[in-house]
């Protein structure tokens, strides 16, 4: 758990100085003059999963991204409820997807099983949840409505329940 602690202590300090800098300044000019305001979203996820992916770790991505991401959807007047969820929802995917990330390492060590089975045991359902996540923040991105990516959850919940009944039974 030590490594955990010191991980989310790095990040945190890694997201103050990169303000201290002025990174968030120029990521929201950069973003002001390149990015469409329906796509921020969509790319604020992709980076979050990269980095959490990359990482290991939601909380630091948490930490790098939000100071980043939410001057950026000012500059652009993206709508901000979507990109804080694009934040949350890409670092916890690429948290979820990746081999080196503690909660996987945790979850199989608790299960008794090796870390590479357990990861590809998990990875075909995040994968369908990031799908679902990139279609959401394009719709959110272009509506600007938060309402889509509930509907979105709604219409897994409905998907998963349809496989389930559908699935033959031992």
């Amino acid at each position: 758990m030590m490594q955990i602690a010191i991980m989310l202590l790095l990040a945190w300090a890694m997201g103050d100085m990169m303000t201290t800098l002025g990174a968030d300044e120029f990521v929201a000019t950069l973003v002001r003059d390149n990015v469409a305001a329906w796509s921020l979203p969509l790319l604020i996820f992709l980076v979050s999963c990269a980095i959490s992916f990359a990482t290991g770790s939601s909380w630091g991505t948490f930490a790098i991204m939000l100071p980043l991401a939410m001057p950026a959807a000012f500059a652009i007047d993206a709508p901000l409820a979507v990109c804080v969820g694009a934040v949350l929802s890409g670092g916890l995917f690429g948290d979820h997807c990746s081999p080196i990330s503690e909660t996987t390492i945790l979850s199989s060590a608790g299960a008794g099983s090796e870390v590479f089975d357990h990861f590809q045991t998990q990875l075909p359902y995040a994968l369908v949840n990031g799908v679902l996540c990139v279609l959401g923040f394009i719709v959110a991105g272009l509506s600007g409505s938060v309402i889509v990516l509930p509907a979105l959850l709604l219409v897994q919940i409905v998907g998963l329940l349809t496989f389930k009944r559908l699935s033959p039974t031992n």
